[in-house]
């Protein structure tokens, strides 16, 4: 055959292979309102961007007739591409293909292209759309998981991985996506779950839908594995694109820097937060005031929303935000909302991203269902998180910040490179009210007028002590300042700790309270 005849078999061999399952099956993903393997990569990446790797790969099955069996690409597509001209590694399962399942093959593609995600350090995005282990493959398909898992595990830290759950995901498969950083999930079409719903009617007799089990909103909403919620998949690949802006390819370098833009005018930071501290305001709108060009990228915003954490810049460079939210249950800390936070602290000091906290809760949430929940050690994490994180980290303590919340929320005991208070600021071991309450007990009881009493203590303790000022005294607080000032600190307290280095004991590693 002269070359011209070999190439054009070629382009034969692979327009079939790129059909994947074939028209019929392509028709059946269209028909369930989901784009194919190949749009979704498409759409996803930079224009003419993707190259694709092992195409021709073929299954090793031979038992229960898979020898007669074509599986073009073994289920699934991998290969590189850029982002905004961010280079990326990428697969997507292909549901047209045997549902996506994973064989030996299949797993050997997906760990070929992890592999060469973390020799090159460049982020890895895995799009899933999976009915799970391939049956007829057995422990071939168990081991392709073990085998991603570890992977996903060595790279951890080292590069970004971004899961998108674009199908089902179920029993074995979900483990990969939960070891990665970021996952994204669209309305009607992500489903994650260990056992389905005919398991559990099968062994406890329970009734339940797979939305109402493991759906996009259960996962955003209730149990918080999934980082970020989309009504479309367009959409969800319109958030995985602004997420990549934000980021660093690795962990030895930094996020991309940007021109610098000022905030809009539409926020004015004095004029959001209220000086009662018992009248609530969104702590977004002061992230707003202070990112440039207002410019907040919220992550995990339907769970645990009594905190806030999500990406933005100062100055063109990207932040980390970690922010109490008064709306939700006074912004206290609990179990939810100190797992969230404390995964982000830990993330962006993988990632060389700085740190900024703004504090304003009366402390960890009471109650017995917190307390038998775990609370003590959910809560513990964010402890350790602030502690070993070594970026910069600034904190900024608006209104309240009492007893155990106190501390958490990136403290200077905790070894926070900048700590500032606005005037309203309140730093106390208890709210005033609790505090005069104890302390003043006896003359508030044998006062002719106890309630008078109890109001005139309170504000005495209020005077004394439910202020800025006695920590600042103490050099807890570098600088009482004017809110209008704010993002210009940040600026500047970002920029000299630019070349932060802290010496850390010898360690082979810690032992959080996981």
């Amino acid at each position: 055959m002269s070359l011209k005849q070999k190439t054009k078999e070629l382009l034969k061999r692979r327009a079939i292979a790129e059909q994947g399952g074939g028209d019929k099956a392509i028709q059946k993903q269209t028909a369930m309102g989901k784009m194919t393997a190949r749009e979704r990569i498409l759409a996803l990446l930079d224009k003419d961007s993707f190259h694709e790797y092992d195409l021709f790969v073929e299954h090793e099955a031979r038992d229960f007739n898979m020898d007669k069996k074509v599986l073009h690409g073994d289920g699934v597509i991998t290969g590189t591409g850029t982002i905004y001209g961010s280079p990326v590694c990428i697969y997507a399962q292909d549901f047209t293909v045997a549902g996506g399942s994973l064989g030996a093959m299949h797993a050997r593609k997906i760990t070929k292209i992890m592999d060469h995600s973390l020799k090159m350090r460049v982020p890895l995005i895995g799009i899933n759309d999976s009915g799970g282990a391939r049956i007829q493959e057995g422990v071939n398909s168990l081991a392709g998981y073990g085998e991603i898992f570890f992977r996903n595990t060595l790279a951890s830290g080292v590069i970004p991985q971004i899961s998108v759950i674009l199908g089902p995901c179920a029993g074995g498969a979900v483990y990969s996506p939960a070891l990665t950083d970021f996952v994204f999930v669209v309305d009607q079409i992500s489903k994650m779950f260990i056992t389905g719903p005919e398991v559990i009617k099968t062994v406890l007799g329970e009734e339940i839908s797979m939305e109402e089990l493991g759906g996009a909103r259960v996962q955003a909403e209730k149990t918080g594995n999934a980082h970020f919620y989309a009504k479309s998949e367009m959409e969800c690949f319109d958030q995985i694109k602004k997420l990549i802006t934000f980021i660093p390819w690795n962990n030895e370098q930094k996020a991309r820097a940007f021109p610098p833009k000022e905030p809009s005018k539409e926020f004015k930071i004095e004029d959001i937060v209220p000086s009662d501290p018992k009248k609530p305001y969104d702590v977004r709108d002061v992230i707003r005031a202070l990112v440039d060009d207002s410019d907040f990228f919220e992550i995990q915003e339907l769970f645990a929303a009594n905190i806030v954490i999500g990406f933005g810049r100062i100055n063109g460079e990207t932040v980390g935000f970690v922010a109490n939210q008064p709306l939700i249950l006074a912004g206290v800390l609990d179990t939810d909302s100190s797992d969230k936070a404390a995964r982000f602290i830990s993330y962006c000091d993988a990632f060389n991203i700085p740190i900024v906290t703004l504090e304003d809760l009366p402390g960890y949430l009471p109650g017995v269902d917190q307390e038998h929940a775990g609370v003590i050690r959910h809560g513990a994490k964010v402890l350790y998180a602030y502690s070993e994180a070594t970026v910069p980290k600034i904190t900024i303590i608006l209104r309240k910040a009492y007893g155990g919340g106190y501390i958490a929320m990136n403290s200077r005991h905790l070894r926070a490179d900048f700590v500032f208070a606005w005037p309203t600021a309140e730093i106390a071991v208890m709210g005033p009210e609790g505090a005069a309450n104890i302390i003043f007990r006896k003359e508030i009881n044998e006062a002719d007028d106890p309630d008078a009493m109890r109001k005139l203590k309170v504000e005495e303790y209020k005077e004394k002590f439910a202020n800025p000022y006695v920590a600042a005294a103490k050099g807890y607080i570098d600088s009482v300042i004017e809110p209008e000032t704010t993002r210009r600190i940040l600026m500047h307290s970002i920029e000299v700790s630019a070349n932060k280095n802290v010496g850390q004991p010898k360690k082979k590693h810690g032992i959080p309270p996981f």
